[in-house]
C-alpha cells in the first residue's frame, strides 16, 4: 500500500464518546497517558513471551525486551516504544478502531464525576490508549506483528476527531512505537525530569527495563542504546525482600495489575521453600470489580515461571469462590512452556493452589480478628462470593464457615453481622440448634410470621437473603456440634425452649382443632400437602412451611414459578381469635372463603405469588362487606369502627371483628 493507498476509517460511536471524555473531562490528570501507554507496552511484551514460549522460541532472540520513552523538544513529540508482540492490520482496526460495547457501557456506568478516580478507571476497562489525546492533538502508531515480514508494518494516525487513517509501511522490527504530537501549551511535558518522575511514580514496579536517553542527549533516537538509561528498578516486585518494599510499592503494583483506582484492602506476600519453591503476592481489593458476577469472569492471578509471565489463571490456581483475588504466583518448578492443559493434574500446581487458598483464608481470619471494621468492608463487598466456598471446598469448609457473617434477628436493626461462633456463644440455655430463615429480602425475613415464637422466646434466628444461602445450609449441616434448622421447614421445634406445659397445650390443641384441620384441608384440596396447628405463631393466624421431607422452603420457592414449596403445609395458630371462632362454627357456610383467605394470606407473607389474585380480592371483599353489614345491622360499630376493617399490621377485617367482639364469630351469609 502506498501513500496514495492510505485509507480513512470512522471511529466506532463508543470510541468517539471516550475520546470526548479524554479530551474534555480528564485534563487535570493528564499524566495518566504515560502510565497507560507504558502499561500497554508491558502487556504487549508479556503476550509476546507467552506466544513464543508456547512455541518453544526464545523471546529475547531479537534482543533484550524493553520499553523506551523519549521526547523531542523541537518536534514537540513524546515517544513510547516497545519490542513486544505488535499488531497486524486487522488487530489495529479491532483494538484501536473499535472497543467492546459491553466494556464501554460498564466504563461509563462506573464513572463517578471525580476526575482523579475516573482517570484511574481507564486502565481497568482496557481503554488506556485513548488517554493519549488528553495531551496530543495527533497520535501516530507504527506497529508490526511478531512473525510477520517487515513489509507488513502498519501505521495508524488520528487527530481524535472521529476518524483515523491506516497505511502499510516497512517496519524492520516487531513491536509498537507511539508518537504523540503535543497540543499547544503542553511544552512543560517535554522534560526528562518530568517524564522520569512519572515513570517512577506509576511504573517503577514493572519488571521490564524502561529506558530513556541520557538527559544530556535530549533526543529520541532509539538506535543509540549506549545513551539509554533504565529509569525504573526493572525487577519483579514480588521477588524483592519484603523489608525493601514499602506499602506504597505494594499499592502501586496492585493498581498496575488490577486497574483499580482504590487501594487494596490487604495483601499476602509469602515465599515458600521446600519440596517446591514459589512466591505468592495476592491482594484483596476494597470493592467488588464490575465483572464479579459475570459467568466468564476475568481471573486476577498471573502465573509467572522464574519471573517470566506465562499465562493468566483459568481456574487451576485459585478456586472460583476466591475469584476476587488479584496478584502474582511465581513458580521455580514449572517449565517455561507450561500450558493450561499441563497445569491440570500437576502436583506442583495442586500444592501451590492449596497453599494460596490457605494463605488467603488465614489473612482474612487475621483481618477479622485484628481489624473488624476492615473485615466488615470486605464482607459487604465479597461475602456472598466467599460463602460459595462452603459449598465448593469441602477441605476448607469449617474455616470458611468461621469467616462467614450473617444478619440475624438481634443484629438486623443495627445492620451488624454475626459469625456462627458468636451465634453459638450466645445461644439460649437449652437451645441445641442454630435457627435460620431464608427469604428473598431482609425486609421480608424480618417481618416473617415464622419468627414470632422465636422472638417471644428470645431465640436468635439468622436471616439469610443471598441466593447462595440456599446451598450453604444444605452443605453445612452443623457447626460446632449444633445442627442448622430452618424455622420455615417441618414441625416447629423449639426444643428445650418450650416447657412441658407448652408442649402439652400444643398436643391438646391438635386434638381440639382436628375437625377444623380436616375441613380446611378438604376445602383447600391439592393446594396444600397438609394442615396442622403450630406453636411457631403468636400473633398471625396462619403461615406456610415446607414439609419435613422437603428441602428448605425458600430453595423450593426459587426453583418453582409459583414461589411455593412443592409440598406446602398450612399451619394455623390455635390461639388466634379468628381460628378459635372458626373452630366453634363447624357448619359455617363460608368456611371455603375463610380457608382460601387464610391460605392466600400465608402465601403473601411467604413472599410467594397468589395464583388467582382477582379471586382472592373478591373473596376478601365479600367477607369485608358481610362484616360491615353485620356491624351496621347490630349497631356494634364502636371499637371495631374505630379500628377500621383492617388492622394496622394488615390483618383482614374479620380479625378486627374478632379483636373487637371477643367471642364473636365469622359472619355467615
Amino acid at each position: 500500500m502506498t501513500a496514495q493507498d492510505q485509507e480513512t476509517f470512522g471511529f466506532q460511536a463508543e470510541v468517539v464518546q471516550l475520546l470526548d471524555l479524554m479530551i474534555n473531562s480528564l485534563y487535570s490528570n493528564k499524566e495518566i497517558f504515560l502510565r497507560e501507554l507504558i502499561s500497554n507496552a508491558s502487556d504487549a511484551i508479556d503476550r509476546l513471551r507467552l506466544e513464543l514460549l508456547s512455541g518453544g522460541e526464545d523471546p529475547k532472540e531479537e534482543g533484550p525486551l524493553r520499553i523506551r520513552v523519549g521526547y523531542d523538544s523541537e518536534a514537540r513529540t513524546i515517544t513510547v516504544a516497545d519490542n513486544g508482540i505488535g499488531m497486524s492490520r486487522a488487530e489495529v482496526i479491532e483494538h484501536i478502531g473499535t472497543i467492546a460495547k459491553s466494556g464501554t457501557r460498564e466504563f461509563f456506568q462506573a464513572l463517578t464525576g471525580d476526575q482523579r478516580k475516573d482517570a484511574t478507571l481507564i486502565g481497568q476497562f482496557g481503554v488506556g490508549f485513548y488517554s493519549s489525546f488528553i495531551v496530543a492533538d495527533r497520535v501516530e502508531l507504527t506497529t508490526r506483528r511478531a512473525g510477520l515480514p517487515p513489509d507488513h508494518g502498519v501505521r495508524w494516525a488520528s487527530d481524535g476527531r472521529g476518524e483515523y487513517t491506516l497505511e502499510a509501511v516497512e517496519q524492520p522490527s516487531r513491536g509498537t512505537t507511539i508518537v504523540l504530537h503535543l497540543k499547544d501549551g503542553e511544552d512543560d511535558l517535554l522534560s526528562g525530569f518530568w517524564l522520569r518522575s512519572i515513570i517512577r511514580k506509576y511504573s517503577d514496579h514493572i519488571s521490564l527495563p524502561i529506558l530513556m536517553p541520557a538527559e544530556k542527549a535530549n533526543q529520541t533516537d532509539q538506535t543509540e542504546q549506549a545513551e539509554d538509561q533504565a529509569v525504573n528498578q526493572a525487577s519483579a516486585l514480588w521477588a524483592r525482600p519484603k523489608n525493601e518494599i514499602s506499602d506504597q510499592d505494594y499499592i502501586d503494583f496492585y493498581r498496575h495489575i488490577s486497574g483499580d483506582y482504590a487501594d487494596p484492602l490487604t495483601w499476602v506476600h509469602s515465599k515458600i521453600e521446600g519440596t517446591y519453591e514459589y512466591t505468592l503476592l495476592l491482594y484483596i481489593g476494597s470493592h467488588a470489580p464490575y465483572d464479579l458476577w459475570v459467568r466468564d469472569w476475568s481471573r486476577g492471578i498471573r502465573l509467572h515461571v522464574r519471573r517470566i509471565f506465562i499465562l493468566e489463571d483459568s481456574g487451576q490456581l485459585m478456586p472460583r469462590y476466591l475469584r476476587f483475588i488479584r496478584g502474582v504466583i511465581d513458580s521455580a518448578d514449572l517449565p517455561l512452556n507450561v500450558s493450561r492443559e499441563l497445569l491440570q493434574g500437576s502436583r506442583v500446581v495442586d500444592r501451590i493452589r492449596s497453599s494460596a487458598v490457605k494463605k488467603v483464608l488465614q489473612q482474612l481470619k487475621d483481618t477479622a480478628e485484628k481489624e473488624p471494621d476492615k473485615y466488615g468492608t470486605f464482607w459487604k463487598e465479597f461475602g456472598a462470593v466467599l460463602k460459595e466456598g462452603i459449598v465448593e471446598d469441602f477441605g476448607n469448609r469449617d474455616e470458611i464457615a468461621r469467616l462467614a457473617r450473617f444478619t440475624s434477628t438481634k443484629s438486623a436493626a443495627a445492620e451488624a453481622d454475626v459469625s456462627l461462633s458468636d451465634y453459638v456463644a450466645r445461644m439460649k440455655p437449652g437451645q441445641e440448634k442454630i435457627y435460620y430463615l431464608i427469604a428473598p429480602t431482609l425486609a421480608a425475613a424480618a417481618s416473617s410470621p415464622h419468627l414470632e415464637a422465636f422472638r417471644a422466646k428470645g431465640a436468635e434466628v439468622l436471616l439469610l437473603t443471598d441466593v447462595v444461602d440456599n446451598f450453604v445450609v444444605t452443605s453445612l449441616r452443623e457447626f460446632e456440634g449444633k445442627r442448622l434448622q430452618s424455622v420455615a421447614q417441618g414441625q416447629a421445634d423449639l426444643g428445650d425452649l418450650e416447657d412441658e406445659s407448652e408442649k402439652a397445650a400444643h398436643e391438646q390443641a391438635s386434638t381440639e382443632f382436628s375437625g377444623l384441620l380436616a375441613r380446611l384441608k378438604e376445602e383447600l384440596g391439592d393446594q396444600v400437602w397438609d394442615v396442622r396447628v403450630t406453636s411457631r405463631l403468636t400473633t398471625s393466624p396462619a403461615c406456610l412451611v415446607a414439609n419435613e421431607a422437603e428441602t428448605d422452603v425458600s430453595l423450593a420457592m426459587r426453583l418453582r414459578g409459583s414461589g411455593l414449596p412443592s409440598q406446602p403445609v398450612l399451619e394455623i395458630n390455635p390461639a388466634h381469635p379468628l381460628v378459635e371462632s372458626l373452630n366453634r362454627r363447624p357448619d359455617d357456610p363460608r368456611l371455603a372463603d375463610w380457608a382460601s383467605v387464610l391460605f392466600n394470606e400465608a402465601v403473601l407473607t411467604l413472599g410467594a405469588r397468589i395464583d388467582d389474585p382477582a379471586a382472592f380480592v373478591t373473596r376478601l371483599n365479600d367477607l369485608l362487606t358481610a362484616l360491615a353489614g353485620k356491624e351496621g345491622a347490630t349497631g356494634e360499630q364502636g371499637a371495631a369502627g374505630e379500628q377500621g376493617p383492617m388492622r394496622a399490621e394488615g390483618r383482614m377485617g374479620a380479625e378486627a371483628e374478632m379483636g373487637a367482639e371477643g367471642a364473636a364469630t365469622p359472619p355467615a351469609d
